[in-house]
Formats: structure tokens, C-alpha cells, sequence
């Protein structure tokens, strides 16, 4: 079987909904999205899509909608705690049409964790949009909250990221394979090699990066594939194509 027929796994697709008015504000930096679209990448999801909202329950439920339709898996973080900014389980229930619902398992784990600290605010925190699943992975004692395709996480940058690598084994991905050349040609020279790459490999996705931070300007070339062999013909291709302006490779 040549590398042009040989079968490529498709993977689980994935959506990012960074959800807090402080993003968008600028009042904290968004550290999840970069930490979530390495872990994609290692897991081997197809991260499709990734959008900042703000605290507001009409925009948060219009995006959940939309993104749960189109992805197998929709990661959420922020808006999940006990103040009144923390409306991202109201705006998931109101993307799927589910009422909300105290869970009185999660009110006994809040009164054992806070004591008196678990007021009326607190207990908000066990509301959840009807239905939705408790995976308790890992070494946690508040469970990850699963509604529907949509993973809510917490926005918190290290509870967010030890509650993802728990459930990370759930989402079933594909791992993606990368190979990369760098040469010293530009852009507009190279184009029509890349565009006949793309055309005899399709299952390899091909993009090319200028730098020009230095002299000699280069193009990085970063090629991707979960077909191992179309992946390998494909460079050594693009190595016989692009000597001897080649860097790396």
C-alpha cells in the first residue's frame, strides 16, 4: 500500500471555552489555553476551536450549544466557585435546557472539606445543571463535573491542570507524529512545493513558519501526520525538493 492510500486514525475533536471577565479585561493572563493545547496535542485530540467569554450566562450557553454540537469533547475553565461572578453552570444548563440541581453528595463533601466555612455561598458550588455526571479520578475531593460532552473545569491554573491530567485518560485521542525542516529559501520560492506536497499527501497537514529574528532569514516547515509512513515519504520528498537550502532537516 503506497503512503498516499495508506488509512491515517482520525481523532476525537476538542473545543476551549475560557470563561471570566478578568481574561478579557486583562487583569489576569490566560495561562490554561497554553497549558491545554500542549496537553491536546500530547493526548493526540484535534483542539478545533478556543474562545474567551465573559461571566455572562446568555453568551456562555450560545457558545456551549454551539461548540457540544460540533466537538466530541468541550473543555470549559472558570466561573465555577461560590461568588456571584461564577455563572458557567447556569450558562451550560441553559445551553442544553436543564434546570439546575443540588447535588447532596457534593453539599456532604463541602460541609466535610470547609466546616463553617461551607455558608449558603459555599453550597452554591453543589449546583449543578441537572443530570450531569461526577467523575472522581484521581487524588481529588471535589469530583470533575461532566454535562453532557462538556468537561467544567475550574479556572484556577494548578487545580485546573491536576484535575485535567486525572480525567486525561477518559478523552481517547489519537497521538500526532511531527517532523520539521528549516531552509533558508523564502517563502514565495518554496510555495509551490509545499502546495504539490499538500496535494500528494493530504493526510499531512504542511505549514510553514518565516523567521526573522536573525541572518540568515529561515522558514520553518513543520509537517504532521498520524500516518507514520505518509509522513516519512512526504519529508524525505520535501528534503529532495529543497537541497541544498536546507538548515535542519
Amino acid at each position: 500500500m503506497s503512503a498516499v492510500d495508506s488509512p491515517v486514525r482520525h481523532a476525537p475533536t476538542a473545543c476551549v471555552l475560557v470563561i471570566g471577565d478578568e481574561i478579557l479585561t486583562g487583569n489576569f493572563r490566560d495561562e490554561n489555553t497554553p497549558w491545554l493545547v500542549e496537553r491536546c496535542r500530547q493526548l493526540g485530540l484535534d483542539l478545533r476551536r478556543i474562545v474567551v467569554l465573559p461571566d455572562q450566562v446568555e453568551q456562555i450557553a450560545a457558545e456551549v450549544s454551539a461548540c457540544s454540537a460540533r466537538h466530541d469533547w468541550v473543555f470549559t475553565t472558570g466561573g465555577v466557585g461560590p461568588t456571584h461572578d461564577d455563572v458557567t453552570m447556569e450558562g451550560i444548563a441553559a445551553a442544553f435546557a436543564l434546570p439546575m440541581e443540588r447535588r447532596d453528595e457534593l453539599v456532604a463533601v463541602l460541609r466535610e472539606k470547609m466546616g463553617d466555612q461551607a455558608n449558603d455561598e459555599a453550597l452554591r458550588m453543589a449546583d449543578l445543571p441537572c443530570g450531569s455526571e461526577l467523575w472522581w479520578d484521581g487524588e481529588v475531593f471535589f469530583p470533575q463535573v461532566v454535562t453532557r460532552n462538556v468537561v467544567i473545569f475550574p479556572g484556577v491554573p494548578a487545580l485546573m491542570r491536576m484535575k485535567f491530567d486525572a480525567v486525561a485518560h477518559r478523552f481517547g485521542g489519537v497521538p500526532v507524529d511531527r517532523l520539521r525542516l528549516v531552509t533558508t529559501r523564502p517563502e514565495p520560492l518554496i510555495a509551490d512545493c509545499l502546495r504539490r506536497a499538500q496535494r500528494r499527501w493530504p493526510d499531512v497537514h504542511i505549514g510553514s513558519y518565516p523567521r526573522y529574528d536573525a541572518r540568515p532569514w529561515t522558514v520553518i516547515v513543520i509537517l504532521e501526520s498520524r500516518g507514520a509512513q505518509a509522513l516519512a515519504d512526504c519529508h524525505a520528498w520535501l528534503v529532495e525538493q529543497l537541497s541544498p537550502h536546507l538548515v535542519e532537516g
